[in-house]
């Protein structure tokens, strides 16, 4: 079937098209186009927090690795929690490498384990974490600062229950006065859609 037909004409093929994406709007030229569709952008509810900072260009490759692990490094010392991406599983064990030299403590995310890793991501916005990911990697999970809001379990009480969300509360306003997650794009991809999905991490 995939040699008969191409995946756009396949979608075609539906009298309706719907989705729901961040990143639709990078595309809105191609929605347009082939599917006829427009794309259209709904606001957040609140303000968006995040700060864009422009590209940095090193000479060397070498360079660049130094001054991505000394930038973690001083965020580290900050308590303050960082995702770096990547483009492979290739350039996740270099950086993964040199942080392990500089006695940083991290995660290694290479989208081959979906379930543990849905875990690892959920919790990239504590304090000193460090997570460093591939574009795939726990994609579709909530990155909530200072991990996931504690549940009410059946066997703890409303006293514990309180004492949970009341402690999450304090670690979670610490992490957003530190500045929140710091997303480290570590180069750009082919698809400026996939930069972007990165930056929509920090969101």
């Amino acid at each position: 079937t995939l040699a008969t037909i191409s995946l756009q004409n396949y979608f075609r093929l539906y009298k309706k098209i719907a989705g729901m994406t961040g990143t639709a709007a990078t595309e809105m030229e191609e929605f347009k186009k082939i599917y006829n569709m427009d794309v259209l952008v709904i606001p957040t509810h609140m303000k968006v927090q995040r700060q864009d900072y422009p590209d940095v260009v090193y000479k060397t490759t070498r360079a660049k690795y130094g001054a991505i692990v000394k930038e973690v490094g001083e965020l580290h010392k900050q308590h303050r929690p960082v995702l770096i991406g990547t483009r492979s599983i290739q350039h996740n064990d270099i950086i993964s490498e040199y942080l392990t030299r500089k006695g940083i403590e991290h995660q290694v995310l290479n989208a081959k384990n979906h379930e543990r890793e849905a875990f690892i991501i959920a919790n990239a916005g504590q304090p000193d974490e460090v997570t460093v990911a591939t574009n795939i990697a726990g994609r579709g999970v909530d990155i909530v600062l200072c991990g996931a809001k504690p549940e009410h379990i059946d066997s703890s009480t409303e006293k514990q229950h309180e004492k949970a969300v009341t402690t999450w509360q304090k670690n979670h306003e610490r992490v957003v006065m530190l500045g929140g997650l710091h997303v480290l794009g570590t180069e750009r991809h082919e698809s400026r859609r996939i930069d972007n999905q990165l930056r929509g991490r920090s969101g």
